[in-house]
């Protein structure tokens, strides 16, 4: 049982984007997308959820072809967390949440007592119990991803694919949204950006460069200084996490040539 991308391409604007991706998410691991802005994390996560249609390759979930399942089969079992979200009509926390239900009903349906235990038990996992009568739009960028998280609850989908969700949210939100993920025991395919935090989470990895795979594996043998730097043009010193092991990077300063003196000022070896 697994989600898996083979010999994935997505060309968009007659310009490929991905070149032949293969990735296995396996049943209940979480798996992370890393690499540089532009290497094509977010473009494949976005085939997944059709937005974007593959030039070629197969999308098999469990063994079935992904765009050849009816869209609310697909909706019943993959859930989508992107980065901080808004939306047009000004619906409350317990509304938006609700929406997590509609795979789940036929047209015209009313929202019977099932559907609002599952969205209130939903709306309490996540700690948002406070939030219920709030307008989603007034919402931290924190809160509005706990809120999303428990609309993904409600869903019931087995699959959560998280593009970037952490990318504007503060160290506190970060790893809470992280955590909240990790402990929802479903298959997660992650974009993310903080290659510490990749590391503190996933079960594995996969490092993009161009729009094709460099490597993949365990964090700890790909996040290394020789791999960043490759990918990332990046000079980085990594080190062990002292509480998990895990890697943890450290930024360097580039060597800067010395200031020439200007406007009568002395040089830094002055």
């Amino acid at each position: 049982m697994s989600l898996d991308l083979i010999g994935l391409s997505v060309d968009i604007g007659r310009r490929r984007i991905v070149d032949k991706i293969n990735i296995t998410v396996p049943d209940g691991r979480f798996v992370g997308l890393l690499g540089p802005n532009g290497s094509g994390k977010s473009t494949i996560l976005k085939a997944i959820y059709r937005v974007h249609k593959p030039s070629g390759g197969r999308m098999l979930l469990d063994g079935m072809d992904l765009l050849a399942m009816r869209p609310k089969d697909v909706a019943r079992r993959v859930a989508v967390l992107a980065q901080e979200s808004t939306v047009e009509f000004d619906f409350t926390v317990l509304e938006m949440v609700m929406i997590g239900r509609t795979p789940h009903k036929r047209a015209f349906d009313r929202d019977d007592e099932a559907d609002k235990a599952i969205v209130h038990g939903a709306i309490e996992r996540v700690g948002c119990e406070h939030l219920t009568d709030r307008s989603f739009n007034t919402l931290s960028g924190g809160e509005k991803q706990r809120v999303m998280i428990a609309r993904a609850i409600a869903q019931g989908a087995d699959h959560l694919i998280l593009d970037e969700p952490t990318n504007h949210l503060d160290i506190r939100y970060q790893v809470e949204i992280l955590e909240l993920v990790a402990g929802l025991n479903v298959t997660v395919l992650a974009a993310l950006h903080d290659l510490s935090l990749a590391a503190l989470f996933c079960d594995s990895v996969y490092l993009l460069a161009d729009g094709i795979i460099v490597t993949g594996g365990a964090p700890e043998s790909v996040i290394t200084t020789e791999i960043v730097r490759h990918a990332y043009g990046a000079d980085v010193l990594i080190v062990q996490h002292p509480e998990t092991g895990t890697p943890h990077l450290i930024p360097r300063r580039s060597e800067r040539p010395t200031r020439p003196a200007a406007f009568g000022l002395p040089t830094s070896d002055s």
